[in-house]
């Protein structure tokens, strides 16, 4: 098989993570919206593939840490077939993780697949440990920081409301509702341009590991398609997830929708300025669950939070043992 149609099959997997990715994660922008009426189901979806396509070609910072930080793809042996393994890995538990309705990390599952084939492929001295250890660091923090923030930003709205006088409760849900229009097309705008960026990475790893270029720029055909594929993806929705995130958490009012919309952001934007991934399930969940708690901390449903705190845990080492398994069969059948 030429080196030209491994590429195209490398494209094409990546772009299929990144749809995926797309409709596993449209929830993190819209559930709020849906659940507090403030968008109905069908325009907030397409509210949010827009504006992910738009963030998507924005930067490309998070897709170079993507595609250098966990191993050096110009060094590394096996390039192809380690970024072939890492994209089926990441698409399989993506597929798994939607289809039962938990909002699991894409980046996760594609940063512990991408290190288990590359362990698999070149040995484990080949992985840049501390690169890999600076990433699951940030995507480990990022839910407490989102959490701790999501808190603080819910209080200082209550305070604000309270200082302003008493107001109708059917005011201030209409306020919010309208508030919230701009904060989930900011939310969607931000996870365009930090998700995206990760399918961007994997492709420009297979670029630089199969001589196509040398460096880890990337290339602007790289960023439109992979900005279609996420916007494509997002188009499709996903009820599933939108449920877990918009009912089994905590019951979701305007006002905390929004602050956790505005907090999200904010967190997101954050690492995707200093081009760290993150999980923006992880983000968005947590905040929800920091602004809900100012609320009504006896209401969050801390049995579904510690479902989805125990798969985040499990996401990474699952990804490098099955990404690892892949890359074996992958390596098995090529050779």
């Amino acid at each position: 098989m030429s080196n030209i149609t491994i590429l195209i099959i490398i494209v094409a997997l990546a772009l299929l993570f990144d749809f995926i990715n797309g409709f596993h994660d449209t929830a993190n922008a819209i559930a709020t919206s849906i659940s507090t009426r403030a968008m109905s189901p069908r325009f907030a979806v397409l509210f949010a593939a827009v504006l992910n396509f738009i963030g998507a070609v924005f930067s490309s910072e998070v897709a170079k840490t993507v595609g250098g930080k966990v191993a050096n793809p110009a060094t590394i042996p096996h390039g192809m077939e380690i970024v072939i393994a890492a994209l089926l890995t990441a698409i399989i538990w993506n597929l798994l993780t939607w289809y039962y309705g938990i909002p699991s990390s894409s980046s996760h599952t594609l940063i512990g697949s991408l290190a288990g084939a590359v362990i698999a492929g070149a040995g484990s001295s080949a992985l840049n440990w501390s690169g890999f250890k600076e990433i699951v660091i940030i995507l480990v923090l990022s839910p407490i920081v989102a959490f701790a923030t999501g808190f603080v930003v819910m209080w200082i709205i209550k305070m604000l409301i309270m200082l302003g006088g008493n107001r109708s409760r059917t005011k201030l849900n209409r306020l919010f509702r309208t508030l919230q229009i701009f904060s989930a097309g900011l939310l969607s705008f931000s996870h365009g341009g930090n998700d995206a960026q990760k399918a961007m990475g994997i492709i420009v790893f297979a670029l630089v590991a199969m001589g196509y270029q040398t460096n880890l720029d990337v290339p602007m055909w790289v960023k439109v398609c992979a900005a279609t594929a996420m916007g494509l993806g997002t188009s499709i929705g996903g009820m599933r997830i939108i449920k877990t995130m918009s009912k089994k958490l905590i019951k979701i009012e305007p006002i905390n929708g929004f602050a956790s919309d505005l907090n999200s952001s904010i967190v997101i934007q954050t690492s995707t300025a200093m081009g760290m991934p993150l999980s923006t399930t992880h983000v968005i969940s947590s905040s929800i669950i920091g602004t809900g708690s100012v609320m009504r901390f006896h209401d969050v449903k801390w049995s579904t939070v510690t479902k989805m705190v125990m798969t985040w845990i499990i996401t990474i080492p699952i990804s490098i043992a099955l990404s690892f398994l892949i890359y074996k069969i992958i390596f098995v059948f090529s050779s």
